[in-house]
């Protein structure tokens, strides 16, 4: 967060303890899906996670490690195969709604074969872009993230991707608010602008957004299942009074209902 908050992405880092830190506050509009939405702001958000992305945590010429799919197998892990303490009705929908633990697997291995070959660069990640993750300042035009706890290095894809996903919203999900490929196309551009500009590269070409869009929609299934994953580990463990089997279900939902298409976007041909 130090880091974060020199380059002006982060609120001030008070002090830190063994179990916890204590940090600024910020005020501002806490974000929604009108939001995340709207032309400038989104632009903002955009060029945000550029500078965000554009950070460099590994020193010494030590390569950047994406923990995605560590994270993922870990998490399969932990999922129990079943669900005891669960009310029987609840087992019941557990069992009719989630894949098993075997085919949970075999997704994953798919995805982690599918997406290594994309080519995305890894950079230090927020991985938890929802909504409410964002402020919008107006008095300053700026908009910050807050909730650093799940930050690490990623595949650049996987956080824009996650963060497309995250429109559909929390406790009431609903996929058919993912965006439209006009808008992400936007997004993008304004987000490979503000990148370039930082890391030293030319102009943006459209294919430079083709390619992002294509990277981008394929890491967003992996977003749906590593979420997914990790509510069901919640669905056992978490004293938290939330569904988190529904939760998991929604985002399988929206891998089952997008992976065939996203899976077969082609990377443009000049690449």
């Amino acid at each position: 967060m130090l880091l974060l908050h020199a380059h002006g992405l982060a609120a001030p880092l008070h002090c830190a303890f063994r179990n916890g830190l204590c940090y600024g506050y910020n005020t501002g509009r806490v974000g929604d899906t009108a939001l995340v939405c709207h032309p400038h702001i989104s632009k903002l958000i955009a060029q945000t996670l550029a500078r965000m992305h554009s950070l460099k945590l590994c020193k010494g010429g030590r390569k950047a490690v994406p923990s995605l799919f560590p994270t993922m197998r870990k998490y399969l892990s932990l999922i129990p195969t079943e669900f005891a303490d669960l009310a029987k009705n609840e087992r019941e929908r557990f069992m009719s709604c989630i894949p098993s633990k075997l085919e949970l697997e075999q997704e994953v291995r798919i995805l982690e074969e599918h997406l290594s070959e994309l080519g995305s660069p890894v950079v230090f990640c927020h991985n938890d872009l929802l909504v409410k993750n964002i402020i919008y300042q107006e008095t300053e035009d700026k908009v910050i993230f807050i909730d650093f706890e799940y930050a690490d290095n990623n595949y650049q894809a996987l956080d824009i991707g996650n963060h497309f996903c995250e429109f559909g919203g929390v406790a009431k999900f609903d996929t058919s608010l993912y965006p439209t490929r006009e808008f992400q196309l936007s997004w993008l551009r304004h987000y490979l602008e503000e990148w370039y500009g930082l890391v030293g590269r030319g102009q943006v070409t459209d294919d430079d957004v083709q390619l992002l869009y294509v990277q981008v929609n394929k890491f967003a299934l992996a977003s749906c299942m590593f979420w997914s994953l990790w509510a069901l580990i919640q669905a056992a463990h978490s004293t938290i009074k939330f569904d988190f089997l529904q939760f998991a279900v929604e985002r399988l939902d929206l891998y089952n209902k997008r992976k065939t298409e996203f899976m077969e976007l082609e990377i443009p041909q000049r690449f």
